[in-house]
């Protein structure tokens, strides 16, 4: 077997586990170009039910995320799967019979509740071995990206065709479909060696939550999502105020997300070669520029368009690049509770979008949301200058197996790792049975760290 291709099994659990999170986010997804719109059928219908309902999953996402993770670890990680896509599908049910936006929001909730995002990467993690996992992972990564488009783009169509109800009841026959995904689609090796720097860990938990740099990756991350959100509540009310039917919502995030991604990735380009302050800076800015544009030109289709290319591009940027930030600048082998708190804030962020933009639409003009996102943008901007450089580092995992290391040579083997070349961070983890490095991979000899772990 050659140890740098996946194999039949690894492919197998990776495009099935990919599979799930289009499928799920689609579903999650869908409603949120059309819900403000169709909503207005409801008749309990007000502007902050319609904030509550678009942000209402990232509630039980945040609160949920990181216990379904932990529980993932004592149940296994396929019947907690099994258990958040059943409260997945069952949040959808009700939301697609609902005859009010009260029981509409309760079933957005408990949609979110079904929050299973750490338990697939952990599962992704088990199926694979260590040095196949980044491919994995980023296998999963692209199909998330992919799926909040291609949601954009069929959730107003499908909305024109089965109505709100529709997707709903679509979604919840989509995240059925996962079960004998996952149940079929993954299979787990007999010498399972899962890593422990895939899960959270509740003793890390706090000093993460207080870290230096990773505080302002989890506050941007939170600011990025509610910003998403209000657009959202937002824009299609105001495309359908300018005779834009909900069925051609998709020609206008057609065009939006296509000139979008191009300008992603000439941002990505230039990031290459800028301080991560700047380049962030140049996102932020992005941002802000889409809602100047909305305050001065909310009843012209081409600022609307304009503004949602600047948007997804600021959007896009930080959406792809702070990730691998919060994984680069967290400590060695507590990456699955820092991206743990850091899916919290994201979710979070968006129940707090709906919430907020609710709020300022039940009493004040949709402008009066425009300056509050400018003003939200501008403090966030003035946190992230506090980003020092981040180092281009990769994040390595030995497992000790039978090497014979206890507690007495950890301090022996820790000195002699971190003296290799390369090596940025070391830590032996005894529950996990395993040694986390933070490398620079270019200068770092694996070979090398292997013989001391056995000698």
């Amino acid at each position: 077997m050659d140890v740098n291709k996946l194999n039949k099994t690894e492919w197998q659990a990776g495009i099935s586990l990919a599979s799930v999170y289009v499928l799920r986010m689609l579903g999650l997804f869908m409603v949120i170009p059309v819900l403000a719109v169709a909503a207005l059928e409801y008749p309990d219908y007000s502007p902050l039910w319609v904030g509550l309902a678009v942000g209402g999953y990232g509630l039980t996402q945040a609160i949920c995320q990181i216990p379904m993770g932990l529980l993932s670890d004592s149940w296994g990680r396929k019947p907690v799967i099994y258990i958040g896509l059943i409260l997945f599908a069952l949040g959808s049910l009700i939301a697609g019979l609902a005859d009010s936006m009260w029981l509409l929001t309760i079933g957005r909730i408990m949609q979110g509740s079904g929050a299973i995002a750490a338990a697939v990467m952990a599962l992704a993690s088990d199926a694979t071995r260590e040095s196949q996992r980044t491919k994995i992972m980023a296998l999963i990564g692209i199909s998330i990206g992919f799926s909040f488009y291609l949601a954009l783009l069929l959730g107003p169509i499908v909305a024109a065709s089965l109505g709100l109800s529709g997707i709903f009841l679509m979604t919840a026959i989509l995240a059925i479909l996962c079960v004998p995904l996952v149940h079929f689609g993954v299979q787990l090796p007999e010498n399972l060696q899962a890593s422990g720097d895939s899960l959270p860990k509740t003793k890390s938990l706090w000093s993460l939550y207080k870290h230096h740099h990773l505080w302002r990756l989890n506050l941007s991350v939170l600011v990025i999502h509610m910003l998403v959100t209000c657009f959202f509540v937002q824009v299609p009310v105001q495309l359908i105020n300018m005779s834009v039917p909900l069925s051609e919502h998709w020609i206008v995030y057609t065009i939006v997300l296509s000139v979008s991604v191009l300008a992603l990735i000439v941002m990505i380009n230039l990031s290459d070669k800028l301080p991560v302050s700047t380049s962030a800076s140049i996102a932020l800015l992005c941002l802000a520029v889409s809602f100047v544009i909305l305050l001065t030109n909310a009843n012209n289709w081409t600022g609307i368009v304009i503004a949602g290319i600047f948007f997804f591009a600021g959007f896009n940027f930080l959406e792809a690049k702070m990730p691998s930030m919060v994984s680069a600048i967290c400590p060695p082998g507590q990456k699955g509770s820092a991206m743990g708190l850091y899916a919290s804030h994201q979710f979070f962020g968006a129940f707090l979008g709906g919430l907020v933009s609710g709020l300022l639409n039940s009493f004040f003009s949709p402008q009066y949301t425009f300056i509050m996102c400018l003003v939200v943008i501008f403090l966030l901007s003035l946190t992230m200058k506090g980003l020092a450089n981040i180092e281009r580092i990769k994040r390595v995992t030995l497992m000790l197996g039978d090497t014979g290391v206890t507690m007495n040579t950890n301090a022996s083997i820790l000195n002699e790792l971190r003296g290799l070349a390369g090596v940025k961070e070391a830590l032996i983890d005894d529950i996990d049975d395993a040694i986390y490095l933070k490398v620079d991979a270019k200068l770092f000899d694996i070979e090398q760290a292997k013989q001391i772990i056995k000698h």
